[in-house]
């Protein structure tokens, strides 16, 4: 049976280029980074997840809530085949029971906030915000064309969407391994954005730089179903 099946839905994938050394010490054990053009991304990411079931069962106010991380790609070659993952430097959720579970069955790096989000669709354009935060007031907003697209899978929009595997690390020589199944993806033209993050209070001093710092693309996912799978821990 599958973890978690659930929809992705609306993800707005605000991207920067970064030294690789900043994401070493968050490399789990078997994966190298993943570039793209030679460049190191890390991304922030935020969604909707909906119709959410853990181990087929739908869980009481957690089926509809959303989610932002900070996220990076690697690649991991198990010997048979090279896979694309993800690896996430922190994930915000507004559900204590959530962070609870990821936490303790993936080792992931949860933490519950307040959130909030909003989408407004008309024959004109999409407008999507994500907000989360305490104290300290956080938001995204993008405003795109009206219609998904196809993404063209040589773009750079196919190297963000199109990773599936996620890598955690659980310590220096022990990673987490699973699945992540979906479609593939279409994109919203992305016309204006806003970003307010206070990146060095959400995640800490080593990346207060990317406050002042210009993202190389903003991009916006319609999403699909997704199913979590197949989890191993490699040693």
């Amino acid at each position: 049976m599958n973890f978690l099946t659930a929809e992705w839905r609306k993800l707005a994938m605000i991207n920067y280029v970064v030294d690789p050394e900043l994401l070493k010490p968050y490399l789990p054990f078997g994966t190298t980074l993943d570039l793209w053009q030679g460049q190191c991304y890390l991304s922030l990411v935020g969604f909707l997840f909906r119709n959410t079931r853990l181990l087929g069962i739908s869980v009481p106010r957690h089926k509809h809530f959303e989610e932002v991380n900070l996220r990076f790609y690697v690649l991991r070659d198990d010997g048979q085949t090279v896979k694309r993952g993800v690896v996430f430097i922190k994930e915000i959720v507004p559900k204590t029971m959530l962070s609870f579970v990821a936490n303790t069955i993936y080792r992931e790096h949860y933490e519950t906030m307040k959130m909030n989000h909003s989408i407004l669709q008309n024959a004109a354009e999409t407008q999507v915000t994500y907000a989360w935060g305490n104290e300290l007031p956080n938001h995204i907003k993008l405003t795109a064309t009206a219609e998904p697209t196809d993404i063209n899978p040589e773009a750079e929009a196919a190297f963000i969407t199109e990773h599936y595997w996620g890598y955690t690390r659980v310590n220096a020589q022990k990673t987490l391994e699973y699945e992540v199944s979906h479609p593939t993806w279409q994109q919203y033209q992305v016309t204006d954005y806003s970003i307010n993050v206070h990146f060095e209070n959400t995640y800490g001093p080593q990346f207060a730089f990317l406050q002042d710092t210009q993202p190389v693309s903003v991009l916006l996912a319609e999403g699909s179903e997704i199913m979590v799978k197949n989890t191993k821990r490699i040693i």
